[in-house]
């Protein structure tokens, strides 16, 4: 897996992470409204998308729907 960059961020309360593909891998953004249990959900979450190559898909629902299926 290529490195996997962490950060806390103020997003909007709709949206707890994002990951975002960069030069030398990927950029997490985790809420800074997060709880450390939920810091840690989204993360883990995140994960799943980088491993699962969600990034070359293009129907999102369908990338969710794999994704909450597996935790």
């Amino acid at each position: 897996m290529d490195d996997v960059f962490v950060r806390l961020a103020p997003l909007p309360t709709s949206t707890q992470e994002m990951v975002a593909p960069c030069a030398d891998g990927y950029n997490v953004y985790i809420a800074d409204w997060l709880d450390d249990q939920h810091r840690i959900a989204a993360y883990e979450h995140a994960l799943r998308h980088i491993q699962n190559d969600d990034f070359a898909k293009s129907d999102v629902q369908q990338i969710e729907e794999e994704c909450h299926a597996e935790s």
